[in-house]
């Protein structure tokens, strides 16, 4: 008994997924192909034979057919599915929480203490660095080519759904502890150069204008839109420098000789964006340090427990512990595996326009048709 062809491949309508083979055994001889006496084979080669092997094999196939199913697994990518509607809820936890934060800075500024009776606190770096007019606007502009970088990067990636959920839903955290910092401990003025607005007091309706400049601005001082104070622990753009350059190094790039220059230098602009901050004397050295400590464990911490499966289900793993561990699980409860770094088109034609419908028949359908 031998497997006599490979006939049909298709999806499987199990729960648990998979593929299967159909493949036909003929426990019969192959018939033989006689000449048109009957008598003898044919010794003289023949174009036609090809054909009668063909028909032969055809009518074998339907007097005698016992199907053996073959489970074949199905591959990777069943299990990274996209979840766009996911990525869409941990796009509006970012959202709400930047706003969120902004209504806390409007909060905030109005109980900042003038520089005049609370001066600047201490601080080394400032002790022996000068304050450079300029750097701020460097920093800036870094951090906008950076999340630049980080958008057109992400439109490329295969399992951009996935990708996107997990920087959305970090940045929401980022913001969600910026906030609370902000709020417990108000810091004064880090230096005497600095021009707060007027404090509006029992103003509502301009403190809601305030807030709304400052989400339309993008919370930069170089649109005009970021004219209060207390924002100072933990530092907002030391976040935003340290966020894209994270996902950039660790996990949603190549690791090619071309790629680690590329790398190299998204390092190196979030370098000395932060070192900038420093520079202008727009942020004590703490509030640096404690955004950059939050952001990168934030991050490691997640992608930890996210590209290792058997951690996830080990009793003794405590990162589990975490008050957002359920979220996690939400997001992360259909990800089987490590997110390979895979490129595609943003935008691609459906498969069904490639296709002939008239050819979408197995080798079975068409034996058994004739």
């Amino acid at each position: 008994m031998a497997a006599s062809h490979l006939l049909d491949e298709r999806e499987d309508d199990r729960p648990n997924g998979g593929y299967h083979v159909m493949v036909t055994m003929d426990d019969r001889t192959r018939p033989s192909m006689a000449t048109a006496s009957g008598d003898q084979a044919d010794d003289k080669p023949d174009s036609s034979k090809p054909a009668r092997l063909v028909r032969g094999f055809r009518k074998a196939l339907r007097k005698n057919q016992d199907y053996v199913r073959i489970t074949i697994p199905k591959s990777s990518s069943s299990h990274l599915p996209s979840e766009w509607w996911k990525t869409g809820i941990a796009f509006i936890w970012a959202g709400f929480n930047l706003v969120l934060t902004t209504v806390m800075i409007t909060v905030v500024h109005e109980r900042v203490p003038d520089k005049s009776i609370s001066p600047p606190l201490p601080d080394k770096f400032f002790d022996y660095v000068p304050r450079v007019e300029w750097a701020f606007s460097v920093t800036e502009v870094n951090g906008m080519i950076l999340v630049a970088l980080w958008f057109i990067q992400w439109l490329f990636l295969k399992h951009r759904a996935i990708v996107g959920r997990r920087f959305f839903f970090l940045q929401g955290m980022l913001y969600l502890y910026r906030m609370v910092t902000m709020y417990v401990t108000t810091l004064p003025v880090p230096s005497m150069h600095m021009t707060c607005a007027p404090k509006l007091y029992s103003d509502s309706h301009g403190k809601i204008k305030r807030v709304l400049q400052l989400v339309s601005g993008g919370g930069l001082s170089i649109t005009g839109s970021h004219l209060m104070c207390g924002d100072f622990l933990y530092s907002g753009h030391t976040v935003m420098l340290t966020s894209p350059s994270s996902s950039f190094r660790n996990v949603n790039s190549p690791r090619s000789r071309l790629w680690r220059c590329y790398h190299a230098l998204c390092w190196l602009l979030s370098a000395v964006g932060v070192v900038f901050i420093l520079m202008a004397h727009e942020h004590y050295s703490v509030d640096v340090v404690v955004a950059y400590f939050i952001t990168s464990r934030l991050f490691y911490w997640y992608h930890t427990m996210a590209n290792n499966q058997a951690l996830r289900d080990s009793p003794h793993n405590y990162l589990s512990r975490t008050w957002w561990n359920h979220v996690f699980n939400f997001l992360e409860k259909n990800v089987k595996t490590t997110v390979p770094c895979t490129f595609s088109w943003p935008l691609s034609l459906p498969s069904a326009c490639f296709k002939n419908p008239c050819k979408s028949y197995s080798i079975v359908q068409s034996a058994r048709d004739e």
